[in-house]
Parts: structure tokens; sequence; C-alpha cells
């Protein structure tokens, strides 16, 4: 294992070395320096540990979650640092070869200068500073956020229905009893008429909902609670003694989203009567392009379901939604997603800037998406998984009102 680990370990003490030599030349006091130096050992030395020891039969653990947030915290200044140092020495490398080979004199190759060194180490911080915050408040800093969206095909008495979606809980990460309350209290608030979660109950195993089962059991809708799994639902992250010990978990997931209220929809269909008229919900089992599990078969979801039925798609990865529901015959006029949680770092100012890493692996990632009248929503995650934290992509309840759309004739 520590060969596998060799590559990164070695570029780790590079980047070490060029983050001390900023820190020292920018300050040039001790005492700060020794105290960087402990909490850089601290945070490497607690990081490798729990790594080294991570045991997958164990699940997810909070410890090793705080391991990789100070890590990445702590990367974030050190790797601002080693741009600005390694750039400086890459010029002064050419400048002293070109001073060489043109007799020039008086080229000086050794010394760092004092202000890259600072400007370094003061933008390096902005990053450091804005990471510790996202795993200080920003992990349950929840945000709702309501769309309208219209409907030629709407069934009449559906018009202002209202739809509160939530996603990629990932109870296993959760460690505040008191905050998730409060995420499940705005929920409620907001007084949908249903409530749709679109998968990824846990991170590893199902033992990881028991504690949160009371408290999400408090959601309530008048037209009920349903759900659908995501690629960390099946228990492929973790290691078991044998595969009656895994088709086990995933039979607790199940009794776990029945306990707390919710229809589980495996690959099926279910209509929601409102006053005589219907839609219908359809919910797929997780399908993800590339490596991602491919349980999801469209087809058998709607196997029950009419073509021309108002139809609305629980998928967990937004992936699926250009590579099979877009081109299906049957039209699906909303599909509700999770699974890239926005990447839990980016920028959103609303009606100007939408931006995080994350758009580099899924075209769509975070909102409303349009595809002819077909709509697809992205919700950006109620919980959090690895960094236990969020940047600028806030934990998201997402409102959706449906709306008739009205023809003028």
């Amino acid at each position: 294992m520590f060969l596998r680990w060799l590559p990164f370990i070695v570029v780790i003490l590079v980047v070490q070395w060029y983050a001390f030599q900023a820190v020292k030349t920018a300050i040039n006091n001790k005492l700060l320096l020794g105290i960087y130096s402990l909490v850089v050992i601290l945070t490497l030395g607690n990081f490798f540990w729990q790594f080294f020891g991570f045991n997958r039969t164990d699940g997810w653990t909070h410890a090793i979650a705080y391991a990789i947030g100070f890590f990445v915290a702590l990367a974030s200044l050190q790797l601002i640092m080693f741009s600005f140092l390694f750039t400086e020495d890459i010029i002064r490398l050419l400048r002293a070869t070109i001073s060489f080979f043109s007799n020039e004199k008086g080229f000086n190759l050794s010394g760092r200068r004092k202000f890259i060194s600072q400007l370094a180490v003061g933008l390096g911080v902005i990053p450091f500073a804005s990471l510790l915050y996202g795993m200080y408040r920003g992990r349950y800093n929840y945000k709702v956020l309501n769309y309208t969206l219209e409907y030629e095909d709407l069934p009449e008495h559906f018009d202002g229905f209202k739809i509160t979606q939530i996603s990629d809980l990932h109870c296993g990460s959760f460690d505040n009893f008191e905050k998730v309350a409060y995420g499940v209290d705005l929920i409620n608030e907001q007084k949908g008429d249903i409530i749709l979660f679109t998968g990824d109950m846990v991170n590893s195993v199902a033992s990881e909902a028991d504690p949160w089962v009371k408290v999400f059991s408090k959601i309530e809708a008048p037209f009920g609670k349903f759900s659908i799994l995501g690629n960390h639902d099946y228990g492929d992250y973790s290691e078991w003694e044998s595969p009656a010990a895994k088709e086990k978990n995933l039979q607790d997931l199940f009794k776990i989203h029945q306990d707390m209220g919710f229809d589980l929809l495996l690959n099926e269909s279910r209509k929601v009567e409102k006053d005589g008229q219907k839609i219908t919900l359809v919910g797929v089992e997780n399908w993800g392009a590339g490596r991602f599990k491919k349980a999801g078969d469209l087809n058998k979801s709607v196997a029950q379901v009419e073509k021309n039925d108002f139809k609305i798609l629980l998928s967990h990865d937004p992936s699926h939604w250009e590579a099979e529901v877009l081109p299906h015959s049957y039209p699906f006029h909303l599909t509700l997603s999770g699974h890239t949680h926005g990447f839990q770092f980016g920028i959103e100012i609303p009606g100007w800037l939408k931006w995080s890493p994350i758009k580099w692996r899924y075209k769509q990632w975070a909102g409303i998406y349009e595809s002819g009248n077909q709509k697809l929503n992205v919700n950006r995650g109620f919980g959090y998984l690895a960094y236990p934290g969020r940047v600028g992509i806030w934990p998201e309840i997402t409102v959706i009102t449906l709306k008739k759309k009205n023809l003028l004739i």
C-alpha cells in the first residue's frame, strides 16, 4: 500500500518544502513559523494515520472526514504558495541561464523576494479560511430554492402543486442532531404537497442511517413521501464478508426508507391523484455514466405508465437525462436528480454567475435545465461527503411549483 502512495508522498514533500520557504520568507518570525510547522505536522500526520489505517468494512467515519477536511484546507494554502514560488524559481533559472550565456555579471540566483512570498501567503489564506468556514458553518447552511415550472399539458387540478425535493442525505456524515433537525423543520415549513428524495441515503452502509430515522420520519406531506436509491446506497464502497451480507445491508436500507415513511421506487411507478386527476411518479434505480452503477431500467419503470401521462421521473444521476431519458420514446416532463453536490465548492451569484469545478465532469450539475418540453432539476444535496463542509454551494431544499400554462388563442 505504501508504494501506491509513494508518488503522492513525494509531491506532498516537494509542496511542503516550497510552502515552508514561503512562510519563512514572508513572516520572518520563529514563533509563528513554529506554529505553522506544528499545524502541518499534525494535519499531515492525522491524514496519513487515518488513511493507512482505513478499514473499508467499518464504513466512512467522522475522523476520516475531518482528516480530509483539514488536509484539503491546508493543501489549498500550500498549493498557492507553491505555485508562486515555483514560478519564481523557473523565472530566476531562465534569467540565470540567459545571464550565463550572455556573459552578464551580477545576477544573483540565491535569495527570495519577500514580496512574492507575502503575496503567496496572503492569497493562500483566502481559500484556507473559506474551507475552514465551510466545515464550521457551511455544511449546515441550508438554503431553500424556489422554481415555478409551466406545462401546457399539466392536469388542471395540479395547477399550483408544490414539490419539495431533497437529495443526497449521506447520513453517515452528519454529526449535529440540532442542525439536521433544523433542516428537517425547514423542509416542513415549505408545506410541499409531496416530498421526493432522489437518492444516497448513506455513504457506505445502511447502519449509518439508523440514528437519523426518527429525525427524517418527521418530514410530512399530504400526498406522501417517495424515494429512490443512489450509487452510495448499494454498499459497493464497502467490503463484505459475503454476498449475503451485502444483500442484507441493502434490505436493511429498504427498511430504513420504510421506517422514515418513504415509498421506495425500484424501477417502478406510482399514481398521484388529486380531485379525480392523476400525475405519474417514475422512480429508477441508480444509472450513472462511466464507472457508476447502472441498475436503472427505464423501460421497466414505465411498464404500467401511459405515454401521454404527465410524468415526473426520479433518477439520482443527472448524466442519465441526456444518455437515456431524453432519447426515450416516452417524454418525461420533469426529471429530478442529485448526485453532484455541486462539488460542495463553487461560486454562485444569482442571475450572474454559477461556477464549480464539477462543471468539467457533469454538463448538468445544479439547478434547472431544459430540452424542448422536458426539464431537469439537479439538487445540490442536503448532506455532504468526504470534505465535511460546503463553500459557496450550500445544502439545498428545492421547492418546485407546477403551473398550468395557458395558451392564448
